[in-house]
């Protein structure tokens, strides 16, 4: 895994920050496409329970997932403050579901610490490091490690059902 703090060294660097179970994530700013309020999604047959349905987005369908849902943090009944958060993952336009937008940080390089190194667990390896904001703690992560291979296919079979 490549040194999250290496590639801010030179810059600070703006995370998009959000809530999910309580927890506060962020991701590179420059990956999100769009935050949109959440809307009622059609549901997709045979679909995992992790992808809550597509939306039509400007005239392209955008499978949703649910993040809750894929890391098993318990159900939230969606309101006013769920977000979606559009992004590009792995080629294709995804919608996350979060619980809420925080706001967007600029981190230096000294703010950047080390992801925890916690084995060889795939659940984590989306963790590229911990940014230190005052008393704040923002799990830094990579989009693209969100979701494995396998649920980008789920995702892919959905789309073409």
């Amino acid at each position: 895994m490549r040194n999250i703090k290496n590639q801010y060294e030179k810059n600070n660097a703006d995370f998009l920050t959000f809530v999910i179970g309580g927890e506060e994530y962020g991701i590179d700013i420059l990956k999100v496409k769009e935050i949109r309020a959440y809307e009622k999604v059609t549901k997709i047959i045979n679909s995992p329970p992790f992808i809550v349905g597509v939306i039509n987005l400007r005239g392209c369908i955008v499978p949703i997932v649910d993040m809750r849902v894929k890391y098993n943090l318990g159900s939230q009944s969606y309101d006013q403050f769920t977000v979606v958060i559009v992004l590009t993952i792995a080629g294709q336009l995804v919608g996350m579901v979060v619980d809420a937008v925080s706001d967007v940080v600029s981190l230096a390089a000294e703010q950047i610490l080390p992801a925890p190194n916690l084995g060889s667990n795939l659940e984590f390896q989306f963790i590229l490091g911990v940014g230190a904001v005052d008393d704040r703690m923002i799990l830094l992560t990579e989009l693209e490690r969100w979701l494995s291979k396998e649920d980008i296919g789920h995702i892919q079979n959905a789309m073409h059902s």
